[in-house]
């Protein structure tokens, strides 16, 4: 067919329009691209993107954001920082971030108290705090100890032998307190045979497993913070309850009589049988997050008894297959009938609220915190399970802080992959045999090919 001078014409017109169609179009889409973006996070723990709890804590500050990251001209350092922050960016627009080299200003790092590159400067409102961790959960434990209105002070008794909040035996609590501490919340101790007074600047008085009875004088003073609506966390120990029955019974809690045991528990590797396992929790503040069984060493059982004008609600509450144990343990354990044992479910947590001013909105509660176990907070089994995340929306509850929840760590499971003898056999066979056999074959086929041409 033989073609036209018209025709050619006709159709290096219908080129020249394709092609400026063809570029107007990407022009197009390269402009939307600067107005909208989207993305997606197909890593196994979504570690590129914001955690749900550090979502809900940007949409609660209503304020600016700045940082500042005291970085040398270190770019995969300073890349780091502009990816970890554009995460946050993404939820909130009013973040801005500034770079300082601390080798060119050395006056503003020292006058800030910077002491190791890569160190973020965080300021929100009047408050500022320094972040060395580059992780979400280090950054967001910062903006939420900034956002409170005023500092939480707990005050932990000592003197009756309880867990101390600075001892790092297995017995003690020292790492969740430093936990506490990423979260904005300082802590104390205080002796109230040495000091008779109750700090006013306290939110919140834990009582950790005392061994010892209080003097009256100390039960006084306890019960005049509590009347003044003050908080209270009680961890009681069984064989040691009857050292706290003289704040517990006017809440209406009893301890009942003997260990929380569960005799199926070596199914799961444990053999001791008093370890009392959680694994369902009620749409509670303090546990409807919660995904993962919390575990409780040895375990006593409670009661509650409905009355005014403490309500109590039911937090931490046992299998079934779970009795109270009296006897001692050893030997094969069973529940027996007719005696003060009690079946599962046990309850071993309980809430506690009342109402302060009725008027208010929302109203003020007083709120106290009663578990029959204070190992699960030792730092022997703090990292078990939800242990840790249970503790801190515990204390939180308690500080009245309901809107900033726990934001848990960010940990990539999917950065390595194990592999079998198997497939390693088969992919070592693959790589040294079946793909160089492959290539020769697609070479001498087509080696023939073109000879027969």
């Amino acid at each position: 067919m033989k073609i036209s001078q018209k025709t050619h014409q006709s159709i290096r017109l219908q080129n020249i329009i394709f092609s400026l169609f063809f570029l107007a179009i990407v022009s197009l889409l390269a402009w939307l691209s600067t107005q909208y973006s989207t993305q997606s996070d197909w890593t196994n723990t979504n570690r590129n993107s914001l955690s749900p709890a550090s979502i809900t804590l940007l949409e609660k500050l209503n304020k600016p954001i700045q940082i500042e990251a005291f970085s040398t001209d270190n770019e995969l350092l300073r890349k780091r920082i502009k990816i970890l922050v554009a995460q946050y960016s993404h939820h909130k627009s009013n973040i801005n971030l500034n770079f300082i080299n601390p080798d060119i200003r050395p006056d503003i790092a020292r006058e800030e108290g910077i002491t190791s590159d890569g160190q973020l400067l965080i300021k929100y409102g009047s408050k500022r705090s320094i972040v060395s961790q580059l992780d979400e959960q280090s950054i967001s434990n910062t903006l939420q100890s900034l956002a409170l209105d005023q500092q939480r002070w707990l005050v932990f008794l000592e003197g009756h032998g309880e867990r101390s909040s600075e001892g790092n035996s297995n017995f003690d609590l020292a790492l969740f307190v430093q936990e506490l501490k990423n979260k904005g919340i300082n802590s104390q101790k205080i002796n109230l045979i040495e000091t008779p007074s109750i700090p006013k600047n306290t939110s919140l008085i834990v009582l950790a497993s005392p061994q010892v009875s209080l003097l009256k004088g100390e039960i006084e003073l306890i019960e005049h913070y509590l009347l003044q609506g003050g908080n209270l966390l009680i961890l009681a120990e069984p064989g040691q309850t009857q050292f706290l029955e003289p704040l517990t019974t006017p809440l209406n809690i009893k301890f009942l009589p003997g260990i929380v045991v569960d005799a199926t528990t070596q199914t799961f590797g444990l053999n001791d049988p008093t370890y009392a396992l959680i694994t369902h929790y009620p749409d509670h503040l303090i546990t409807k997050h919660l995904k993962a069984m919390s575990l409780f060493p040895g375990a006593v059982g409670l009661s509650a008894i409905p009355s005014q004008p403490f309500v109590a609600t039911t937090l931490l509450s046992t299998l079934e297959r779970s009795w109270t144990e009296t006897d001692p343990i050893e030997g094969n354990i069973q529940f027996d009938n007719n005696t003060q044992e009690k079946q599962g479910p046990v309850i071993i947590g309980a809430a506690l609220t009342r109402l302060l001013d009725k008027k208010s909105t929302p109203p003020i509660q007083q709120r106290t915190v009663i578990i029959g176990d204070g190992d699960f907070l030792s730092n022997a089994y703090l990292a078990n399970g939800a242990n840790l995340n249970l503790g801190l929306s515990i204390v939180q509850w308690l500080n009245h802080d309901d809107d900033f929840i726990n934001v848990p760590a960010k940990t990539a499971t999917d950065q390595s992959l194990e592999i079998t003898q198997t497939w390693s056999i088969i992919f070592g066979l693959g790589f040294l045999f079946f793909l160089p056999a492959v290539f020769i074959g697609i070479g001498v086929y087509i080696w023939f090919k073109r000879k027969k041409q």
